[in-house]
C-alpha cells in the first residue's frame, strides 16, 4: 500500500511539473509575438501637415528652404530649384520605406536617398534610389557608397532589372525600399527593380530630393523592423 502511494504522488509530481513546464513555455512564446508585434512599429516620417521634423539642405545657401519645400493639400512639394534635398532628423536602420509620388507637370528627376551620412553636402555619402524618368529604381551609390552590384567602380550607378513601371505624368507612384542588414531592395508599383547586396552602409537619414522640377511626396512611412530608438541624431 505504502509503494503504490509513493507511486500516485510521483505521478502527481510529474503531471504538475508537465503542465509547469508547457504553461512556461506557452508564456515565453506570447511574450517573444507581442515584442516582435512591438518592434515593427510604424512611423509616419511626413505628418500630412508640415515638415517640422525635417532639415533642408540646398546647393545655394542664399535660397529660403521654405520656398523650395512646402506642404500644399497635405502634400509635400518640392520646386526642383536649387538643387538639395529634405533629410529626417534621425537615422533609421532596418526598415521598410513607403513613399509616393508624381510629377504634377512634367516627369523630370529626383530621388529618395537611404542611409545618408553626415555632414550635410549637396552630393552626401548614401544610396540613391532613382526616381529619374523613365530609371525610377536605379541605384546611385553616391560620395563613396558601394555594393557588390556596382561592378564598374569608375560608375556610381546600377541599373534597375525591369522595365519601366512607373506611371504617367500626374499619376501617383509608389516605391517601397526594404533595408535589411547590408541588403536593399527597392519596388516601384509593385515590380521589383532593384537589390543590392554587401552594401557598405547600414543605416543613416531618409532624404527627398529637389533636383530639376516640380515634384510632389506623401505618405511616406517607414515601418521599423528593429526597437524604435534613434540610431543616432544629426546636429
Amino acid at each position: 500500500m505504502k509503494t503504490k502511494t509513493i507511486s500516485l504522488v510521483t505521478l502527481l509530481i510529474i503531471i504538475l511539473l508537465t503542465i509547469s513546464s508547457v504553461t512556461t513555455a506557452q508564456a515565453k512564446a506570447k511574450h517573444k509575438k507581442k515584442s516582435e508585434k512591438t518592434e515593427n512599429r510604424t512611423i509616419m516620417l511626413f505628418n500630412g501637415k508640415d515638415l517640422t521634423n525635417w532639415v533642408f539642405k540646398l546647393k545655394d545657401p542664399s535660397i529660403d528652404p521654405a520656398t523650395v519645400f512646402t506642404v500644399q493639400n497635405g502634400v509635400i512639394h518640392i520646386s526642383g530649384n536649387p538643387f538639395g534635398y529634405m533629410r529626417t532628423k534621425d537615422f533609421y536602420s532596418d526598415y521598410k520605406l513607403h513613399v509616393e509620388w508624381r510629377w504634377p507637370l512634367e516627369a523630370t528627376n529626383s530621388g529618395v536617398f537611404v542611409h545618408a551620412q553626415p555632414p550635410d553636402s549637396v552630393w552626401l555619402k548614401c544610396v540613391e534610389c532613382q526616381l529619374q524618368a523613365e530609371n525610377a529604381g536605379d541605384f546611385v551609390c553616391m560620395n563613396g557608397a558601394d555594393m557588390n552590384e556596382r561592378t564598374n567602380k569608375s560608375n556610381p550607378f546600377v541599373k534597375k532589372l525591369a522595365a519601366s513601371s512607373e506611371k504617367p505624368t500626374g499619376e501617383w507612384n509608389t516605391m517601397e525600399v526594404i533595408c535589411k542588414a547590408n541588403t536593399i531592395e527597392v519596388n516601384v508599383n509593385g515590380v521589383l527593380q532593384n537589390r543590392g547586396t554587401n552594401v557598405n552602409l547600414s543605416r543613416g537619414s531618409i532624404c527627398l530630393q529637389s533636383e530639376g522640377k516640380e515634384i510632389e511626396f506623401r505618405n511616406v512611412v517607414l515601418t521599423s523592423f528593429a526597437p524604435l530608438h534613434p540610431w543616432k541624431k544629426i546636429k
